[in-house]
């Protein structure tokens, strides 16, 4: 844990009390505050309550009294509507901070590289980390990907955070300073909590706002919107800015062409590291996640040679392309982390003859931006919320079997690839967020693995599709 001192004596609250909300309240306790902590949920009330901590009613709290309101990631600040409590703390004229800035608080000093973007920013943060200690430097690694940043270990002066920062947490932030700012890429997503693109754009930006002057910004530019924030980078001539490509030709930055991670300056070429083959970094999707991670690494000064042989063993991400299984010649993949469209097609395109489990709660434009890829795709196996929009929007395109929960999809496609054959694919890629019916995405991906576990030979009565 890293204590955070700079409200020691005076009262705080917090808003949001699942894991970052925690998180925050046992740091400020453990630096001197008085903490009040308030969730709409009774269940992480409860759980808040048994961790120690004094949960007060928004509407009861002195509000003038208190040193700051440390929110949550989840909890709403404009759209559609700021939540009560962020209304009284701004009537009140009380700050509003998050985990990020109380981080930056409590290490001034700290080394961080941060990293956001739409899709494959949790596995470009584990690259990252994973690569740094591989390199023999004290590193932690959290933030949006597992362990919020309070709970990370103080680590030396010498060390350095590697933190997966999402929309919601850069929208808050004011003080945080990183070394290596990584975008890798934008596309729609949590309109829903932002309101616009152009507010979810400005959000994934902030990240390189706050950065000191001559800090690295590493941004992927196999996107629109990722070409533009180069422009206005460069334009502005703050930071040393470093694009990343994959399969375009570049004058400056890393880029990837024919799985080979070559960085490109001054007119040199010089090869990095190739990815043929490489077990846990398939597709273009990785390509970008390896790139950028390599740029990063490079811009904190580490030669390319030890950089290339870290990379050989990364061990993957949970919940990411994750190969959980093959049985009688069929992969059983779970790529549960894939909550949006944009993530599923990246898995697709992978693959040839999937059996596609998709579903949950669906995002703005359902499966928009999949439709080139359905081709691949053998079956699509309908689970949640989204189902019956989905077999709309498939259009008689796609075979599509309503499923209505996982474990009966997992049955259905099992059996359907073990006919087509070995090579065939079952992926789990829902498009969807997971909270219809579990918890987050990692608990989808665990009932996919014992799902898989629980497959028997052959197909049992009913599940031949």
């Amino acid at each position: 844990m890293i204590p955070v001192e700079v409200y020691r004596g005076r009262a705080v609250a917090v808003l949001g009390l699942a894991r970052t909300g925690l998180s925050a309240a046992r740091a400020l306790a453990a630096g001197g505050a008085t903490v009040l902590g308030w969730d709409d949920d009774e269940g992480a009330r409860r759980r808040a309550r048994d961790a120690g901590v004094a949960v007060r009613d928004p509407a009861a709290i002195a509000w003038p009294d208190l040193a700051a309101l440390v929110v949550s990631p989840g909890v709403p600040l404009h759209h559609p509507k700021p939540h009560d409590g962020v209304a009284r703390a701004r009537a009140a004229g009380v700050t509003l901070v998050g985990d990020l800035d109380l981080f930056a608080a409590a290490r001034p000093k700290a080394r961080v590289v941060g990293i956001t973007g739409t899709n494959g920013k949790s596995t470009t943060t584990a690259l990252i980390g994973h690569l740094s200690a591989a390199l023999g430097v004290p590193t932690a690694v959290g933030g949006n990907l597992g362990t919020p940043v309070l709970d990370l270990a103080p680590l030396p002066d010498d060390g350095l955070y590697v933190l997966e920062l999402s929309s919601y947490g850069l929208d808050l932030a004011g003080n945080l300073r990183c070394a290596v700012g990584v975008l890798l890429n934008v596309s729609p997503d949590h309109l829903d909590r932002h309101g616009s693109m152009a507010a979810y754009v400005a959000a994934k930006r902030r990240l390189f706002a706050l950065q000191p002057a001559g800090a690295t910004a590493v941004v992927g530019v196999d996107d629109a919107i990722g070409r533009e924030t180069v422009a206005l980078l460069r334009a502005e001539g703050r930071l040393c800015v470093v694009p990343v490509a994959v399969g375009q030709p570049l004058e400056d930055g890393v880029v990837v062409v024919d799985g080979r991670i070559v960085h490109a300056s001054g007119g040199r070429r010089t090869p990095v590291a190739d990815l043929t083959g490489h077990p846990t970094l398939i597709g273009a999707h990785n390509a970008q996640n390896a790139a950028a991670a390599v740029a990063a690494l490079l811009a904190l000064g580490h030669e390319p040679a030890a950089i290339a042989a870290a990379l050989t063993t990364f061990p993957g991400l949970p919940h990411r392309l994750e190969t959980v299984a093959t049985i009688d010649g069929v992969r059983f993949v779970n790529d549960s982390k894939a909550t949006n469209a944009d993530a599923a097609a990246r898995a697709l395109a992978c693959f040839e003859r999937v059996h596609w489990i998709i579903g949950g709660r669906a995002k703005a434009g359902g499966l928009a931006g999949t439709e080139a890829l359905w081709p691949r795709v053998r079956r699509a196996y309908l689970i949640g919320e989204a189902a019956e929009a989905f077999a709309q929007q498939f259009g008689g395109q796609v075979a599509a079997l309503r499923c209505g929960t996982l474990d009966a999809a997992v049955r259905r496609a099992a059996c359907a690839a073990r006919k087509d054959g070995p090579g065939a694919v079952v992926l789990l890629s829902p498009a969807c967020a997971s909270f219809d019916q579990f918890r987050d995405f990692e608990a989808r991906g665990a009932a996919f693995r014992a799902a898989v576990a629980e497959l028997g030979p052959g197909c049992a009565t009913g599940d031949a599709a």
